[in-house]
């Protein structure tokens, strides 16, 4: 499977290292300003999102549910990320938990952190 496909489960392949990465965008942009060299480097936005929910995966152990937002920053992405953290009967009880990923410009998890926990069938998580 060649980098940027989807394999069976619908995962694209990402490069393993950074250098990779680096080596195939740069052609897209050799002229031009600093900015355009950054922006050519910096994975799209479903792919950011995607990028932000597989890794966060892989630390807790638990799969995302959705990711809430997503904006860009000056050095990659930003996401927030919500997980179903203790599985409860009735649903409605269930403990969720929103995450803050931040991602460099290729799609690399720098740092996580929770911001909030909530129950599920609250209507507005930040009320």
């Amino acid at each position: 499977m060649a980098v940027g496909e989807e394999d069976e489960t619908g995962r694209v392949r990402r490069p393993s290292s950074k250098k990779t990465a680096r080596k195939a965008s740069t052609g897209r942009a050799s002229s031009g300003t600093n900015e355009t060299k950054r922006a050519a480097r910096r994975v799209s936005a479903p792919r950011a999102m995607r990028y932000a929910a597989e890794q966060l995966q892989e630390l807790l152990g638990r799969a995302p549910e959705s990711v809430s937002a997503l904006k860009p920053t000056e050095d990659g992405w930003q996401a927030d990320v919500e997980v179903l953290e203790l599985e409860r009967i009735p649903g409605t009880t269930s403990v969720m938990a929103s995450y803050r990923v931040t991602l460099d410009e290729e799609g690399e998890l720098l740092a996580y952190e929770r911001t909030r926990r909530y129950t599920r069938a609250q209507i507005d998580p930040r009320g």
